[in-house]
């Protein structure tokens, strides 16, 4: 499909990339992805999904804005505090880029919704601040085929892999049991450095446009980590488990689970 002048002009950046082009910018919007949690690894995926041309972006996050999620969410104002995050991140995108199409999902992803919000996108990136979700998201995308990129911050380090259902190492393959409760400090317990979250939530975003793009390699069986405070990256390879409960030969988990697990620290 032809582009526009203003299309042209917006997107000329990545378009002069020989791996974009028109080509690529017409898959770019016509792809779909559903961003679980609007916080501090979600607020940059939002924002680079959107500037990019993603056509139909959702995001689903349960929360308000709160004081103590301004120095790392950066979709947030201070007048925004105890609104909507959902509401306020779509607003905000939606001022970005007026073409996109964007739905706020206001609610918590949980073993009600998972299967009917999954089936609905292309692909599901997944921010979320809690084991449970984690693993819920990842046994939906391997249930429903979609491709997931996992994302992860607590303190001075963060983690990012993407997962093929069937094809690759899924969440559970790396991870195959959540932590018990009281076991893995909380945000609120270990802190996080806002430019940490930043960090890690554009490397995810830019896995997210690769593989809609179909440039390179993605982080398939590769869990990339982060130390912050050493500023490095290191790979650890992994593979997929034919034991998995959910990817493996002969799958335990056949249908969406609730599950509790340790809160965690990304949002």
């Amino acid at each position: 499909m032809a582009l526009s002048k203003a299309q042209v002009a917006r997107y000329s950046r990545q378009l002069i990339l020989p791996e974009v082009g028109v080509s690529g910018q017409n898959r770019l919007s016509e792809a779909s992805v559903l961003v679980i949690g609007a916080g501090g690894l979600g607020s940059p995926v939002l924002f680079y999904l959107s500037a990019a041309g993603v056509g139909r972006i959702g995001v689903i996050d349960a929360d308000a804005v709160a004081w103590s999620n301004l120095h790392r969410q950066t979709l947030y104002e201070t007048p925004d505090v105890g609104r909507p995050k959902a509401v306020v991140a779509a607003e905000r995108i939606r001022r970005l880029n007026p073409e996109i199409s964007v739905e706020a999902i206001e609610g918590r992803f949980d073993a009600a919704n998972a299967k009917d919000l999954v089936s609905r996108w292309h692909m599901v990136i997944d921010g979320s601040d809690n084991f449970a979700t984690r693993y819920l998201a990842n046994d939906a995308c391997v249930l429903a085929n979609r491709f997931l990129v996992h994302g992860g911050v607590v303190n001075f380090q963060g983690q990012v892999m993407s997962v093929r259902p069937r094809q690759s190492a899924c969440y559970r393959c790396v991870f195959p049991e959540p932590p018990a409760v009281g076991s893995v400090p909380s945000c609120q317990e270990a802190g996080v450095l806002g430019a940490e979250a930043g960090l890690i939530g554009s490397l995810m975003a830019h896995e997210a446009l690769k593989a809609i793009l179909g440039v390179g390699e993605p982080l398939l069986n590769r869990l990339v980590v982060f130390d912050g405070r050493l500023s490095r990256f290191r790979e650890v390879p992994v593979r997929r488990n034919p034991d998995c409960a959910v990817c493996g030969e002969h799958p335990t988990i056949n249908a969406i689970q609730s599950i509790e697990s340790a809160p965690t620290c990304a949002g």
